[in-house]
């Protein structure tokens, strides 16, 4: 395994003290690098300013933080509000994490997805809308493109690979030493997924869209603009 760069001189320059948020992703970061044959490409499309929606593939429980480990922002993340239990609840917060209501549409959760984008931050999503039975890419369910189109946010696919294979749904524990890939696409403005008010399934074509791109991504993709 090749030694671990710094992380400010992979994904941009240091941005003040240690936060929570930081320091977590640090420990994620050599968790994925111990554990797994692990790495990433395109990390320099990655826009390090501005609202910006990631959009990956979902295969395992191990997708959100292998999307976000490696870039040196801060990224909102969903999880089940059943979660926000005792210890768990607690880092949750620390993590600003953005519980979510199953079963039905969930206000809430939305008005705080759109204060993220809204003051410039950024959220990870997944078009799939759960976590693959096989492994192979589904169809986009009209969530993402909806997230996407309210604030014309940039958008940046991601696809991983391997972590069906390291830690696919049904799994008891997940397996170790395998080769986990994450690869970062080129950036997609609201013009390259919003096909416009007009359509009559507008949110649902822009995740068909934004699933596209997720899909044209390959394992060999160099860590280039």
């Amino acid at each position: 395994m090749q030694p671990l760069e710094p992380l400010s001189s992979r994904v941009g320059p240091h941005r003040g003290p240690p936060t929570f948020y930081s320091v977590c992703s640090t420990m994620v970061r050599w968790f994925f690098h111990l554990a797994y044959d692990f790495d990433v490409r395109g990390l320099d499309r990655v826009p390090l300013k501005g609202d910006v929606v990631f959009a990956a593939n979902h295969a395992s429980f191990l997708d959100p933080p292998a999307v976000g480990c490696m870039i040196d922002r801060h990224l909102a993340y969903f999880a089940r509000d059943t979660l926000w239990k005792g210890l768990l609840g607690n880092v949750l917060d620390k993590l600003e994490a953005i519980p979510v209501r199953r079963g039905d549409g969930d206000v809430k959760s939305l008005r705080r997805i759109f204060n993220v984008l809204g003051n410039g931050g950024a959220v990870v999503v997944f078009p799939e809308g759960t976590r693959t039975e096989d492994g192979t890419l589904q169809e986009a369910k009209g969530g993402a493109g909806m997230i996407a189109c309210r604030n014309q946010s940039t958008v940046v696919p991601v696809r991983i690979f391997g972590s069906f294979e390291a830690y696919q749904k049904g799994a008891k524990l997940p397996r170790i030493n395998t080769r986990i890939r994450v690869v970062y696409g080129k950036p997609l403005a609201a013009a390259d997924y919003d096909p416009g008010k007009a359509h009559p399934e507008r949110y649902l074509e822009a995740s068909k869209r934004i699933m596209a791109a997720i899909a044209k991504l390959e394992d060999t993709e160099k860590n280039v603009v």
